[in-house]
């Protein structure tokens, strides 16, 4: 698990407990063997990172070891893209299964030998009601389930059927293998549940070997027992299945004994986590693929710029709960801030700019000026910038008619240029036919080199800027939040996709940045001073032709709009 900071509180962990307790108990030999266990039908996302981490976590606190085994029982869902994809996911969090790659089809012989046995033994039996059918039998949660008629079924019948089901005999939705329990059970999991169906679908990596395939409640349970897990941890939502992965392992001759444990699913603000909603995503087109830099998913957030010790500290500080709540996603940002604060080195770039010429300035010269790598960092060391007559600098950093709190540049006032010279504004020069301000004219003080006036004067801002001749052109893509609500699906009346946030990709074109960011590298990290942080996009950057993605702004920009408007919500006292 990612290492805790001194002066952190420590986070919740109710499963690091029963290890402990278990382990002083010898309840397992000493052994703490866990697994991921992801269906091979999606991309991985955050909330995957948060099993991830805990499970090889908690195996490598304890000395023990985590397999890596896909679930892939439905080959209808599954692809070899999704087994390749999460493989670099979970490498790139920083874990390694060495050699202990699985997957439930390495047991499909065995599976099928465990469901012969149940119904040797009278506990299993083939059914041919029709799916709607076996709904209607099944009963409510007020009112039990009833008897199917071919319950009674005998062994050998039963027997017969299951080897013609394996033998392509029948068509899909004819019949399935239902384990016989109890159709009076308050627990609805538990009366009669299928254990095999019919798929006539090409296996990604049995081919067309099986036509009939276990259902995920009777191979995991029994996967994790051909494997020796010790703890078998899951989320809440399988906690009513419990008690039928223990009546599986109960009556079946199986190598070893696993327990489930469930933990709260991870809920983010502001995000939609339903693999089902994310592909509706994708192929309604709101976003491009998987990997779109908005995307929860752990490509997504790779390509935006998110770095695996900030999720995995943001793992670790949310903690591992019995009950579900929703994680506000600033806190998974304040992660990601935190450590490019540390590490990003600084440059300086402009998004919208408007030229400024510092009419005192020699014509056909330029100066280099030292700048900081990162004020953070003593080991970063300086870098030269190169400055000359024609400028650019950000459009919202000048007005010309300003409020009596805009310190930036206006007309007649002095501002400080970052690691430069003090500049005035003397002339505004507009376009003619619209009026709009496409340049200033300015006069510098040579000697404030660095920043810094002999006779102590002061000035109210300091702007960030570029050289015109020597600066780099470059596209930049602000991402901004999915959603602009904090629970997207949490209105029952309104479709999720009506709360997708209009504004959560801006892409400017022509940006004027640093040269030496003309020549970044694919997935470099910077922090554009009083901008944000940014990253070299690694699927549509070119050598010499860098494309930048915004990973997360400086501060918390969403926390101040929420403060505003549910200042505006209050009622106004009267006078």
């Amino acid at each position: 698990m990612e290492k805790q900071r001194a002066g952190e509180a420590t986070p919740p962990n109710f499963i690091r407990d029963i290890i402990i307790k278990d382990l002083k108990n010898n309840t397992h030999g000493g052994r703490v063997i866990t697994r991921f266990p992801p269906e091979p039908n999606g991309y991985l996302h955050i909330g995957h990172a948060k099993s991830i981490c805990l499970n090889f976590g908690l195996a490598a606190e304890f000395g023990g070891i985590c397999n890596l085994r896909f679930d892939d029982t439905n080959p209808a869902k599954e692809e070899s893209a999704y087994v390749d994809s999460i493989k670099t996911d979970v490498r790139w969090l920083g874990f390694d299964w060495e050699d202990r790659l699985y997957y439930a089809s390495n047991y499909f012989d065995r599976l099928y030998a465990f469901a012969e046995e149940l119904i040797r033994s009278g506990k299993a039996y083939v059914d041919h009601l029709s799916p709607e059918e076996i709904r209607r039998h099944r009963g409510t949660l007020t009112r039990p389930g009833t008897n199917s008629p071919y319950r009674d079924r005998s062994v050998e019948e039963n027997l017969d059927l299951f080897h013609r089901m394996r033998a392509g005999e029948f068509e899909e939705g004819a019949c399935v293998l239902r384990a016989k329990i109890d159709m009076a059970s308050p627990n609805i999991i538990m009366r009669d549940p299928p254990l095999y169906r019919i798929r006539k679908v090409r296996h990604h990596r049995t081919g067309d070997a099986w036509c009939i395939y276990p259902m995920y409640d009777f191979a995991h349970c029994l996967s994790d027992a051909i494997e020796g897990i010790t703890h078998s941890v899951c989320t809440l939502e399988f906690e009513n299945n419990r008690e039928l992965y223990d009546w599986v392992l109960d009556n079946l001759d199986v190598p070893a004994r696993p327990r489930q444990y469930e933990f709260a699913r991870m809920n983010l603000s502001y995000t939609v986590l339903s693999k089902r909603k994310l592909v509706q995503l994708i192929t309604e087109g709101h976003v491009k693929d998987w990997d779109d830099p908005r995307m929860p998913t752990l490509s997504g957030l790779r390509r935006r710029g998110y770095t695996p010790g900030s999720i995995r500290r943001f793992c670790r500080r949310i903690g591992v709960a019995r009950r579900d709540s929703t994680i506000d996603v600033s806190l998974l940002e304040n992660s990601i801030r935190e450590e490019l604060n540390r590490t990003a080195p600084r440059r300086m770039a402009v998004l919208h700019p408007l030229k400024v010429v510092i009419t005192n300035y020699p014509e056909n010269r330029s100066d280099s000026l030292t700048a900081i790598n990162n004020p953070q960092d003593p080991n970063a060391g300086t870098r030269e910038v190169p400055f000359s007559r024609e400028l650019y600098i950000e459009q919202e950093d000048f007005m010309e008619d300003p409020p009596r709190k805009f310190f930036r540049l206006a007309p007649g006032r002095e501002v400080r240029l970052r690691y430069a010279y003090f500049i005035t504004c003397t002339d505004v020069i507009k376009d003619e036919a619209s009026g709009e301000i496409i340049e200033l004219r300015c006069t510098y003080d040579p000697k404030t080199r660095g920043g810094n006036a002999p006779d102590g004067r002061k000035v109210k801002a300091t702007l960030h800027w570029v050289s015109a001749p020597h600066a780099a052109t470059a596209d930049v893509r602000l991402y901004d939040r999915l959603f602009k609500t904090p629970n997207p699906t949490g209105d029952a009346q309104v479709d999720f996709i009506a709360n997708l946030n209009p504004d959560s990709l801006k892409t400017l074109s022509d940006c004027r940045l640093e040269p030496s960011l003309g020549t970044a590298d694919a997935g470099q990290q910077f922090q554009f001073e009083r901008l944000g942080y940014f990253c070299v996009d690694t699927r549509d950057a070119l050598p010499g032709k860098p494309v930048f993605n915004r990973t997360v702004t400086l501060r918390d920009t969403w926390a101040r709009i929420e403060k505003q408007m549910q200042q505006k919500k209050k009622p106004r006292k009267k006078s």
